[in-house]
């Protein structure tokens, strides 16, 4: 029998094995012993190594994550994707790709949802059909059901890195060069306050985690995001994580209370995951009032962009400020913005770094780095106050 067949016998025959095991459910003792009890009965003729793969097949369909197990302990898979029955995707070095893996059926899916779910306190029914969550491991979780997803259940997981890329490896991924990353250094040290932008999936986090390791060990840093997935090496951090309202839809923390109550903290730094909502109103008030080196990201397809991103994302404190009033906090609050973006060939690169200066019509940015036709353009330096701050860093 070909690998590829035995395996499909083996999850078939898994399956079976599990609807037998819940038809006897109520039985007493350790569910690990009542799986393999089962599998010595009912798959006797197997030899020993097919029974021990079996148990291990039962046992991920009756408290695992089912067929997903094997994608889950593989290294190399950064994100999988579930579209209800369908094929399982993933993605492998920046790039997608099917694989072999399948759940049987919706209700199968499901199951693997609730298993996620469970033990979070958390639930998803058609009154409540869309999820965030994060496994034990720092995974995201996202979860969409029907009605909204009409295909069945959507499942996405982005896998969590146990050890962040530092600033080696993203040299050696190719993400910047040598001589950016020392500029950049050079700029965190200083004590710039730095945007880090760039679409879904371009690595902004990944690039901020690495950012962050340049900030002095004697610093006090609080990092705020809605998952945490930062993980600064530095000895004094505070991580602080905001809460979705509970089933009730009460106890709701926003990243944008969060950021106000980090101001009460005594912080160096305030290192905020990503900017979405009305808190970029508070952490534009927080970089331009003396919290600087503050870093953070926000989904902007250029840095031009994540200067009008900002405004409107202030805009929604519903406050009534002036939108000139905003564009001036802008000016005052973001000295870099480094921008990322995922290649054609799935590689993650700092595609731009420019300066925020103050024009008539409010803030505006002057490129200092780009990437152009593969290779990398230095520009304008940057204005005099700045290579000042970067002059008494170094």
């Amino acid at each position: 029998m070909d690998p590829a067949t035995r395996a499909a016998a083996l999850d078939d025959l898994a399956a079976a094995l599990r609807e037998r095991l819940i038809a006897e459910a109520g039985g007493d003792g350790d569910l690990h012993a009542r799986i393999r009890a089962l599998v010595d009965r009912e798959a006797a003729l197997l030899d020993a190594p097919s029974r021990a793969e079996l148990v291990a097949r039962v046992a991920e369909r009756s408290f695992g994550l089912g067929p997903l197990e094997p994608l889950l302990r593989d290294p190399t898979v950064d994100e999988v994707m579930v579209n209800g029955a369908g094929p399982v995707w993933v993605e492998r070095a920046g790039r997608l790709e099917a694989t072999d893996v399948a759940f049987a059926s919706d209700d199968d899916v499901r199951h693997a949802i609730e298993r996620i779910l469970a033990p979070l306190g958390r639930r998803v029914d058609e009154a409540e059909p869309l999820c965030d969550a994060r496994l034990p491991d720092g995974s995201r979780v996202n979860v969409v059901i029907p009605p909204l997803a009409l295909d069945g259940p959507v499942l996405t997981i982005r896998r969590f890195r146990q050890r962040g890329l530092g600033d080696e490896d993203l040299v050696e991924l190719g993400t910047w060069s040598v001589p950016l990353r020392d500029f950049l250094a050079r700029a965190v040290r200083a004590r710039l306050n730095v945007l880090v932008t760039g679409g879904t999936g371009s690595g902004k986090t990944t690039t901020l985690n690495a950012l962050s390791s340049f900030v002095p060990a004697g610093e006090r840093i609080v990092t705020i995001e809605d998952t945490a997935e930062l993980r600064l090496r530095q000895p004094h951090v505070v991580r602080l994580e905001a809460r979705p309202p509970s089933v009730e839809g009460r106890g709701e923390v926003t990243i944008r209370r969060l950021v106000r109550n980090a101001l009460r903290m005594r912080p160096d730094r305030i290192v905020v995951g990503e900017v979405r909502g009305a808190e970029a109103l508070d952490m534009l008030a927080a970089m331009s009032t003396g919290h600087d080196g503050s870093l953070c990201t926000v989904h902007a397809g250029s840095p031009e962009e994540a200067l009008r991103r900002l405004e409107t994302l202030a805009l929604m404190a519903g406050l009534g400020l002036p939108h000139a009033a905003i564009r001036e906090q802008v000016s005052d609050a973001i000295d870099l913005i480094v921008h990322q973006a995922r290649q054609a060939d799935g590689s993650r690169r700092v595609v731009a770094v420019a300066e925020v200066v103050r024009v008539a019509a409010g803030p505006a940015t002057r490129e200092v780095y780009g990437w152009r036709r593969g290779r990398p353009v230095w520009r304008a330096p940057l204005a005099e106050p700045l290579e000042r701050r970067l002059a008494e860093a170094a």
